[in-house]
């Protein structure tokens, strides 16, 4: 078991061997998003948007942290410290969307969390896997993007402007995508790759996100 976890896993451009900081710029570009969720936090507070939204801004720091673990140890084991973070904010801000922006009771709130990520699993899952060799693993990304798409058609409809931020981050995260698909394309004319611009890219997304939590995202009566 021990074993499995600490099994070195090589899956970017910049990395060329095992050990520690073989990807020191991947490591290093985690600081955007621990920039970001720092200023998240900030922001918050200065806009009194509550717990909720304080615990997304603090999880946005964990999302930098656990990159760096992963990118500077880079086994099996810590690749788990990359994708938890990530995939609880996604699931959690995708309830903020659902209670702060559109209003919903929980029971309400939790039925089409539900509904809404197991239409986007399926559709995730039933991609071929041409398309996921390709996109260099990108397409398990695809439920986070179309939340941020249609729930952030949602909440403009719905005339809160925390919609537009949601579709501005996804506009965001097309560009970071790129980033990270084309990362072992260019391997051979630019060593360093593009993984580092997914960090960046995606660290902005957040910021944006962040934002739109503090400014529009108060409990009722707050705001």
């Amino acid at each position: 078991m021990w074993q499995i976890l600490l099994t070195p896993v090589d899956l970017y451009c910049e990395r060329t061997r095992p050990g520690l900081w073989a990807e020191p710029t991947n490591a290093l570009t985690n600081l955007a998003f621990i920039a970001a969720g720092l200023w998240g936090v900030r922001e918050v507070r200065r806009c009194k948007a509550g717990t909720f939204a304080e615990v997304l801004a603090w999880w946005v720091v964990a999302i930098g942290i656990g990159s760096t673990i992963f990118h500077t140890f880079a086994t099996r084991g810590t690749i788990w410290a990359d994708i938890l973070p990530i995939a609880g904010f996604t699931l959690a801000y995708t309830l903020f969307n659902l209670r702060r922006f559109l209003g919903m009771e929980w029971g309400k709130a939790i039925a089409v969390f539900v509904v809404f990520y197991a239409v986007a699993g399926a559709i995730a899952f039933a991609g071929p896997d041409w398309l996921r060799q390709a996109s260099n693993g990108t397409t398990s990304y695809l439920p986070p993007f179309l939340a941020l798409v249609f729930f952030g058609i949602c909440v403009a409809a719905s005339g809160n402007r925390a919609g537009w931020y949601n579709l501005a981050g996804s506009a965001i995260f097309v560009v970071s995508a790129i980033c990270r698909m084309i990362d072992p394309m260019v391997c051979a004319g630019f060593p360093l790759g593009t993984h580092f611009l997914w960090h960046v890219f995606n660290a902005l997304m957040l910021g944006v996100l962040l934002a739109a939590t503090a400014r529009f995202g108060a409990p009722k009566g707050r705001q």
